[in-house]
């Protein structure tokens, strides 16, 4: 049974037999804006989100960032851009795809927080059905859904380009998932990830 994280909620990574979650996916899911064409008829615009992710160690200093220019590192990986969102409405795949394997995240990285950014500065707000969700499969493939973040229905994402998803953090040798689905003001990603390391760390 899939969680629908709310703000602020953390999630243990355990399956439901109990033992631990180590091979995932963070997918970000968008449509196409349904605009008026000519002659009174409607075509899609295509919108360009961003699923990036940033490491961290310890000391808050920023170690990588996994992004459409940059699609790996060690125990993550980035499914690749798409620049237009479902066209023909949701086929139930995620866009753009963060794999993660816990076990090969280097010792030294204590956080991987997820953001989410409009490309091209199109309002959150106007995206059909953007979600986020955890779940166990591949890009190709979703096995099972742990949790769910749904953008779209959240009003108070009106009027950004720019949030933060949610991070893995490390406590006590575990990891653990908070969903944070926090708005900014940034427009960019190097911005979005400054904000990360000034309050979300």
């Amino acid at each position: 049974m899939a969680i629908n994280l709310s703000k602020g909620q953390k999630i243990n990574l355990k399956k439901e037999n109990g033992s631990a979650l180590t091979s995932f996916c963070i997918g970000a899911n968008w449509g196409a804006i349904e605009a008026k064409g000519f002659f009174g008829g409607k075509k899609k615009k295509a919108v360009d989100l961003d699923l990036s992710a940033g490491t961290f160690d310890n000391n808050k200093t920023l170690v990588d960032v996994i992004y459409f220019g940059n699609l790996n590192t060690a125990g993550i990986a980035h499914s690749g851009d798409d620049t237009t969102g479902d066209i023909d409405g949701d086929d139930g795949l995620d866009n753009e795809v963060i794999q993660i394997n816990l076990s090969q995240i280097p010792a030294n990285i204590d956080n991987v927080v997820f953001v989410l950014n409009s490309f091209q500065g199109q309002d959150f707000a106007t995206i059909p059905f953007a979600s986020i969700r955890l779940y166990e499969g591949t890009p190709d493939r979703v096995n099972n859904i742990v949790a769910t973040y749904n953008v779209a229905s959240d009003a108070q994402f009106s009027g950004f380009v720019s949030m933060i998803l949610g991070k893995l953090y490390r406590r006590n040798g575990e990891w653990k998932f908070s969903a944070i689905g926090e708005p900014t003001r940034d427009k960019k990603l190097e911005q979005t990830l400054q904000t990360v390391q000034a309050k979300y760390l």
